[in-house]
């Protein structure tokens, strides 16, 4: 008995692999307990407003990784954590979804509101344009004024060559890569108009559409008269007549280069260059401006007049022009028109002494004369 009283006890055998067990089964609960701890602070971040203080820009490039965008939006201090922003991305599946170009981005943006303006949103549009009856060197100067693009123009490209228009872009765009879509929607242009062309045309080549369409441009700023004007010189051409258009001598001088500035001196009317219509037959060596698509199509499909002669129907371009079948009719137009150069010389003239009045008065006024210059 007392034997048994003094025997101790023997320990229980602990399990070695429920211990393990237990052990990875409470580092499991702690990872997802961190696990599922950091998902709600990354998605309260995700979708928490962002310290933007004012509406800005951000610029996505073309070709933009979702891993590059983060890194770009963290270091311009529109998100600040990009380690988020991009596992969100993924997570949304947003990775290939970038668009490239400018996005406007509010004020207090959260991450997950600019993730949706640079996958959703619609870009900040820049654009060049090119007005009608631009000649090609203004065209390239225009250009290389945008401060946005990058890159050179390689070569002057070729008048006639580009489609007048407002072409839109993408910051960071190469100036050739705008050129190169101004050319090609010239061309589209052309082929399509020259398929439709009045098959009655004195005109053999899409070039010489071209060169005669520039002409039109450059002798009217009314688009409802484009097709009468084109009318004459179409009906001159059949009838061998020279064109003996005004804006063809000055493009002689200038080569487009540069305005004029002045009228035309007799001596440069009497120049013969491969521009002047005056002097030489037929069309022009070249265009002498890009025409719009309105003088292709006039220039291709001219209207059914027999008019041979035009003159400015008033002092501003938007008057317009007097036209005539016959040259009786227009010296007529002519003398209308001489007579509103006189009025307008006139008016010049009287506006001219005018104003060196009002000088001479307000001279004698700061001196203290009070004699009126006129009596």
């Amino acid at each position: 008995m007392a034997d048994r009283k003094n025997k101790r006890a023997k320990p229980r055998r602990r399990n070695g692999l429920i211990d393990i067990l237990n052990g990875v089964l409470s580092l499991f609960v702690i990872a997802m307990l961190l696990v599922g701890g950091l998902f709600f602070f990354g998605l309260n971040r995700f979708y928490s407003a962002g310290d933007i203080p004012q509406d800005t820009t951000f610029l996505v490039e073309p070709g933009s990784s979702l891993g590059l965008t983060a890194e770009r939006l963290e270091t311009q201090g529109l998100i600040d954590n990009r380690m988020i922003f991009q596992a969100a991305g993924m997570a949304l599946k947003k990775q290939g979804k970038l668009k490239a170009g400018e996005f406007k981005i509010a004020a207090h943006s959260s991450m997950a509101d600019i993730l949706t303006e640079l996958t959703e949103g619609v870009p900040v549009l820049y654009g060049v344009t090119v007005p009608e009856g631009f000649t090609s060197w203004q065209v390239i100067e225009r250009i290389n004024g945008d401060s946005h693009l990058i890159g050179e123009i390689s070569n002057m490209p070729p008048e006639g060559s580009i489609l007048p228009n407002t072409y839109s872009y993408i910051p960071g765009d190469t100036r050739q890569s705008v050129l190169d879509k101004m050319q090609a929607a010239q061309k589209k242009a052309l082929d399509e108009i020259w398929a439709g062309r009045d098959p009655d045309l004195p005109i053999k080549t899409p070039e010489e559409l071209v060169t005669l369409a520039s002409v039109v441009e450059k002798e009217t700023g009314v688009a409802t008269e484009r097709p009468q004007v084109a009318a004459v010189f179409v009906n001159r051409l059949k009838k061998g007549m020279r064109l003996q258009s005004d804006p063809t001598i000055i493009y002689g001088i200038t080569k487009g280069q540069s305005t004029l500035g002045r009228g035309l001196k007799k001596s440069e009317i009497e120049a013969k260059t491969p521009y002047n219509t005056y002097q030489i037959d037929g069309l022009p060596a070249g265009p002498i401006a890009n025409p719009g698509i309105e003088s292709l199509r006039a220039a291709a499909n001219p209207a059914k007049t027999k008019d041979l002669y035009f003159v400015a129907a008033g002092a501003t371009p938007s008057d317009g022009h007097l036209f005539a079948e016959n040259y009786a009719d227009h010296r007529k137009n002519v003398a209308k028109w001489r007579a509103i150069e006189k009025q307008m010389a006139i008016d010049a003239q009287a506006d001219t002494e005018a104003a060196k009045d009002a000088i001479e008065a307000e001279q004698a006024q700061e001196t203290g004369d009070t004699t009126t210059t006129a009596q």
